[in-house]
């Protein structure tokens, strides 16, 4: 059951990147990834660059994996995060300042980003819906405070030992690092996995596709061959009924007498005597 909350758990720590829009300048903080400088560019959705997300009280870019970071007296640049100029991050009325310090507010500037104690405009700071970065900390904060509640919420006290253990056997150091290998997990394997898959698939169609039309094509020759058999005993057979009425009536026909010629025609008399019926006449009578 720890999957089924592990799970979205995780697909939700994913949409948590947001725009820091300057509500006066109406550019986004871009973070650069040869020095660490921050810039106010054109704000684009696409852009990891732009992306930053809460991580706790620090601000994170997801191009650059790095965190906000205050270096110096006002300047402000990202650097590694937990690194010696890792700084925490205070959130109110959509204003940014160091925590636990009075250096001042994150202005936006001409140049990009300091502190300074001036407020207004130029030190809120807001997403791409006009919302405050505030509200993003606050909803990150109720998730953390959730998720966890929700994932430990079947465990059950052992008086004995004096710790929390999980009904499935599992304690708070095993549950942590599940945790910590679902997040860091590499996905290529799974990726190579099924493109390998999905040619399996597409071969095994194909092969199918070949043996079906030479099936087909196979069927159909057959087809074709019992078609003409069948017609040729047809017509030999009809060949054969008309053999038989043929040599019968050329067995009934009366034998032409020898003295008949061709174009005669011939006359039985009731007294029994054949004679033409038209006489030929020599050309002499003529």
């Amino acid at each position: 059951m720890k999957f089924f909350w592990i799970i979205p758990f995780f697909l939700l720590q994913d949409s948590e990147a947001f725009l820091m829009k300057n509500a006066k300048l109406k550019l986004c903080l871009q973070a650069s990834l040869m020095n660490g400088n921050l810039l106010l560019e054109d704000c684009n959705p696409e852009s990891d660059f732009q992306d930053w997300s809460w991580q706790g009280d620090s601000l994170m870019n997801h191009g650059t994996q790095s965190c906000l970071s205050v270096v110096g007296a006002n300047r402000v640049q990202t650097s590694l995060c937990g690194s010696a100029g890792y700084t925490t991050w205070d959130c109110s009325n959509s204003l940014l300042s160091p925590l636990g310090s009075s250096q001042g507010f994150l202005v936006a500037n001409r140049k990009g980003v300091a502190l300074n104690n001036v407020g207004g405009l130029k030190a809120q700071w807001q997403d791409v819906a006009d919302r405050s970065v505030c509200e993003q900390k606050a909803a990150e904060a109720e998730q953390d405070r959730y998720f966890p509640a929700a994932l430990t919420s079947t465990r059950v006290y052992d008086h004995t030992a004096g710790n929390a253990t999980l009904a499935l056997g599992m304690d708070q150091e095993e549950l942590e690092e599940l945790l910590w290998f679902f997040r860091r997990e590499d996905p290529s394997a799974w990726n190579y996995s099924i493109l390998a898959l999905s040619f399996v698939a597409m071969i095994l169609g194909l092969l199918l596709l070949a043996v079906n039309i030479v099936r087909n094509r196979k069927r159909k020759i057959h087809m074709y061959r019992e078609a003409l058999q069948t017609a040729q005993e047809a017509e030999l057979e009809a060949k054969q009924a008309l053999m038989p009425v043929q040599e019968y009536s050329l067995a009934e026909q009366e034998p032409v007498p020898r003295d008949q010629r061709s174009g005669e025609v011939m006359v039985q008399w009731k007294d029994g005597t054949v004679t033409s019926l038209y006489t030929e006449r020599s050309e002499d009578a003529i």
